[in-house]
């Protein structure tokens, strides 16, 4: 049972972030240590309350309430089994997710949410400093059925590890040279350092999942494999291949030199820091650089910019700047709406809300600046306000406004899945897609959506799996392929 007292006691708190001259020096974690005790008066802010609805806010339905208690008494290990029996990788989550859960803790509606987020990394990364977080959990038998995973985000890996578990054969195939998808290529490294990712994945060799990197599905590479040997060689198949067409910024001036779509310069970013590629064909340095679009990964260019040493960010968006508290259009339980500054915002440049582009201007081929105008986003457009127009000076823009849906050419097309009005992959209750044997889990099926669906996502399109080849299943199944956030 929780302390019902606990949130008078202490005070919603987290980990303070290095000073900014020192982390804009380097590509470590943003975060300093956060020492135990401290873990512990957080996690005892969880209120005992009627009915928690942080499980309603997190797809993965993470038993928060126990897993706070049993850090609140010290109880490391039993917390670390409670959190891994729902989210296969709480170290990802709790760098990446936006945090749901917190939006919806009930503590919130009169109080700040509890440090729902923090206590989940430090749960996992507690357990993995202590040994016990990344041991092996190999099937004691094999079912002698094959499973091939395409795509190695968290959507993919999530489903091969619960696959490999129940004691299927998995195989998880990825385009890129490494595995990890978005993970490792689209997140820069202040927002999680790769041997997160890296001892994960060691983890899921040791279990029994085969990673093949540099490989195709549907390409016509050396080491590319064909659809149809595909479909030969494995039982069953689990698109996780993600929403990567990106949305494209359609007005004049989009060809100039210095426009570039944000995640291929994260990407080359990403690859120096790993050590696959000796320096970015596009860097910010000396230049001033405006990124148009106002969500995560436009914050990521942010600060990966600013690390590239640009004269100036300029981040652009294109709703009007929310109030720093929730807002009345988002009532308890929904995720807020609200002003939110990411680490990168706080290093320097500038963010400006309520504006629309509407050309990009440039001299001998190259781009000088941006036309702009403010107004207000509406359903399906955006209403300039007449005579706020106004131009700024860029030599180096990035279109960070997100992606539409998953890539056609290839697997898809040559499967013959459905695919929706959205650009999405079709599926049934099961996450099998219109061609039997086919499922799909993650952005390829939900659409551009956060870590935390992905995984979900991952676990019961595993389950639907493990029914279709052994007619039924004890894996968990915590997410149906409708459902929506709270709203």
């Amino acid at each position: 049972m929780a302390d019902p007292s606990g949130f008078l006691k202490h005070t919603r708190g987290g980990p303070v972030r290095r000073p900014i001259p020192l982390r804009l020096r380097d590509w470590g974690e943003v975060y300093e240590p956060y020492d135990e005790q401290s873990t512990r008066n957080q996690a005892a802010r969880c209120m005992d309350c009627g009915i928690p609805f942080c499980h309603q806010g997190c797809p993965l339905g993470n038993i928060i309430p126990e897993w706070n208690d049993l850090v609140r008494t010290g109880k490391w290990a039993e917390a670390s089994d409670r959190l891994h029996a729902t989210n296969n990788f709480p170290e990802f989550t709790g760098r990446l997710c936006p945090a749901p859960c917190e939006g919806a803790c009930v503590l919130g509606i009169a109080d700040d949410p509890v440090s729902i987020k923090l206590v989940e990394q430090e749960i996992a990364d507690h357990a993995i400093a202590e040994g016990y977080g990344l041991e092996p959990r190999p099937a004691e038998l094999s079912t002698g059925r094959t499973v091939a995973v395409v795509g190695s985000g968290p959507a993919g890996l999530a489903a091969a590890q619960q696959l490999a578990r129940a004691g299927h054969a998995v195989t998880v195939f990825e385009r890129d040279r490494r595995i990890g998808g978005l993970m490792r290529y689209g997140i820069p490294e202040f927002k999680m350092a790769r041997d997160v990712l890296d001892r994960r994945l060691a983890q899921m060799e040791a279990e029994g999942v085969t990673f093949v990197a540099g490989c195709t599905v549907g390409g016509d590479g050396a080491t590319d494999i064909a659809v149809e040997k595909l479909q030969s060689d494995f039982d069953a198949t689990i698109i996780a291949t993600g929403s990567t067409i990106p949305r494209e910024l359609t007005v004049d001036g989009r060809d100039l030199d210095g426009v570039h779509l944000a995640m291929p310069y994260l990407i080359q970013q990403n690859e120096v820091c790993e050590g696959t590629r000796d320096a970015v064909a596009v860097s910010a340095e000396g230049k001033k650089v405006v990124i148009i679009g106002g969500g995560d990964t436009g914050a990521d260019c942010y600060g990966t910019a600013l690390r590239q040493n640009a004269e100036s960010v300029t981040q652009l968006d294109i709703h009007v700047m929310p109030p720093p508290t929730r807002d009345l259009s988002t009532p308890w339980p929904t995720y807020p709406l609200m002003l939110r500054i990411s680490a990168a915002h706080e290093e320097g440049g500038e963010r400006v809300f309520g504006v629309n582009s509407t050309s990009i201007e440039g001299k001998d081929g190259k781009v000088t600046g941006l036309n702009l105008v403010e107004g207000k986003r509406i359903p399906g457009g955006f209403i300039p306000t007449e005579g706020t127009e106004f131009h700024i000076d860029a030599d180096m823009i990035l279109i960070a406004l997100g992606f539409v849906g998953p890539e056609r050419p290839g697997l898809l097309d040559e499967l013959g899945v459905e695919i929706s009005a959205r650009g999405t992959i079709v599926r049934d209750a099961n996450y099998m897609t219109s061609v039997p044997g086919v499922f799909v889990a993650g952005d390829a099926g939900r659409g551009q959506s956060l870590i935390v669906w992905a995984i979900a996502e991952g676990r019961s399109a595993a389950a639907g799996v493990d029914a279709y080849l052994a007619g039924n299943t004890f894996l968990p199944d915590p997410l149906e392929p409708t459902a929506v956030a709270l709203r």
